[in-house]
This record gives C-alpha cells, structure tokens and sequence, in this order.
C-alpha cells in the first residue's frame, strides 16, 4: 500500500514548510499496523529526510518523528505492512488523544 498520496504527501510539506513551532496542525493521515499495536497520526512531513511529526501511539501515545522509509520498509506478519486507514478524516491531536485508549461509549469528539 502506498502509505502517502501525492496529495497527503504534499499536505504534509506544506504543514513542515509552514510550521512557526507551535505544532498547530491537523493530523492529515493515520497509519496503522493490521496484525497488533502501533498507530501513527501525522501532520508534516521533511522531504529531504522523509521523517514525519505526529502523534505516535504504540505503547503510551507521544508526539515525535518518525521516519516514512522505516514505517515503508516494515514487514509485518502474513505478509501485510504498515496501512493507511482510507476512511480517516484529518483531526487535531487534542480531539485523537482524548480518544486514545477510551471505551467507546465514552468516544464523544
């Protein structure tokens, strides 16, 4: 799968290009593993590194950087590799860390 559209990837840039330091911006794209843990929310993405920042759940969720190439390159179980989920729609961190790790009947936002 490819994990960034030209469009996503280039949202991403713009965001990294843009960025004043306050971490403002929405979370443009999830990826995800499909066989366990580890759940990526990204905002920016460096093109001459092709690191990502965003919010990155795999034990405890913490925003930091993570390399595209590397999540890319993951083989996972049966064959599969890291996925993009197709049906997320971009939200700001806040609103993805309440939601972490809660019940659903208390997923209000």
């Amino acid at each position: 799968m490819i994990l960034l559209t030209k469009k996503i990837r280039d949202k991403l840039i713009k965001n990294h290009l843009n960025q004043d330091g306050t971490k403002t911006f929405k979370a443009e794209v999830k990826l995800f593993n499909p066989t366990g843990i580890g759940t990526w929310y990204l905002s920016e993405l460096n093109p001459e590194t092709n690191m990502a920042y965003g919010l990155c759940d795999i034990f405890d969720p913490e925003l930091g950087f993570v390399s595209i190439d590397e999540l890319q390159e993951m083989k996972l179980p049966y064959g599969l590799g890291i996925e993009r989920d197709l049906h997320y729609i971009p939200k700001h961190f806040s609103d993805i860390i309440f939601n972490i790790k809660k019940p659903a009947h208390i997923q209000s936002r």
